[in-house]
Order: C-alpha cells, then structure tokens, then sequence
C-alpha cells in the first residue's frame, strides 16, 4: 500500500476495478485544511481521461507495470501489430490503446508497457521524437516573415501538423509525439 505521497507521473494505480495511468498531478493546500492531491487519470479500459482529487495521505493500490521492447509490424482490422524484440511473439492491440499512432512507422522501435501481474497489454510508449518525410505542404512565400507563422504539412505516415513555413516537401523533420508538434529539420 502506498498513499498519495508517492505519486509520479506514469505511475498507474487501481481504483474501482480499473488501472489508471497518472497523467497529472498538483498538490495543494487550501487555508488551514489537510493538504489534496488533483490529478488527471487515464482509463486504461476505456482510454478516457477524467480528473479526481484524492485527499492528502489517501492510501492506493499501486499496479506494477512493466516497459517491453516491441517494434510495430503492421496495422490490420483489429489492431496494431508489434512483435517483441526479445522474445520474438507478437501481440495485437486495439485501436484504443495506441495513441498517435499516425506518428509510427513500420518497423520503429517504441515500448509497450504491460500489468505485470497479469502480463496483459495496457497501452504504448512512442520514442519523445520521430523522424518523418514530409510529402505535402505548400509552397513557403518569399518575403513572409512573420513570427512563428506555421502552415498545414502531411507526413508519410499521413499524420497532419503544422509546419514552419520554410520546411518543404521532402524534406526530413522530427516531430514531439507528446504534443505532435514540429520540432527541428533533419540533417
């Protein structure tokens, strides 16, 4: 048994019959009360994300999870496909349980992290960056240069974000899969 004290972010715990994922969390203190702890939780049942606020020193149920190397294979009617680089066995997972997944290419390496009591599939981890062909934009005028101005770009994995406008098409970008945003230019 652990309390709220020992929060951290990925952390996943039960309550309610479910494994929640802490996406987020404050501590907070009002007037002379005991202290709360807000938080952001993630279903990872039903992939929704919720609040809730636990009181200070509130004792949870903290679930082990584990990260597994997996490379993503393929995607078929029912899933995503990834195959485990040390053990060779492949697993299949739900659409729901895979997200960004517009930002994966075949064969990349990302984590899937299990319940390691029940050596059940919870959901995945992309790398902080990918590297992605840009195969659409438009054009970037001559002469606009407007302060972090940015324009519509499809990558080849037919992601959309947005772009500084002198990336091109076919050049090579890295993009941040927490917040799907640009990054920096490929050398």
């Amino acid at each position: 048994m652990a309390t709220t004290a020992d929060f951290k972010l990925g952390m996943c715990i039960e309550m309610n019959n479910d494994l929640l994922l802490i996406v987020e969390f404050q501590r907070f203190q009002s007037g002379r009360g005991s202290s709360n702890v807000r938080s952001r939780l993630k279903s990872m049942n039903t992939g929704k994300i919720f609040e809730h606020t636990f009181t200070g020193g509130e004792k949870i149920d903290i679930a082990r999870i584990e990260k597994r190397p997996h490379q993503y294979l393929y995607k078929e009617e029912n899933g995503f496909v990834f195959m485990n680089t040390n053990t060779y066995d492949q697993v299949t997972l739900e659409d729901k349980m895979v997200e960004n997944a517009d930002l994966m290419k075949e064969g990349e390496m990302i984590h899937v992290i299990y319940h390691a009591d029940k050596e059940i599939p919870l959901h995945i981890e992309l790398p902080q960056f990918v590297e992605l062909e840009v195969t659409y934009t438009e054009p970037g005028l001559a002469g606009d240069t407007a302060k972090n101005a940015l324009k519509p770009a499809t990558l080849e994995t037919g992601a959309e974000i947005k772009i500084p406008l002198f990336v091109n098409q076919g050049e090579k970008i890295k993009v941040d899969t927490k917040n799907r945003s640009y990054y920096e230019r490929v050398k």
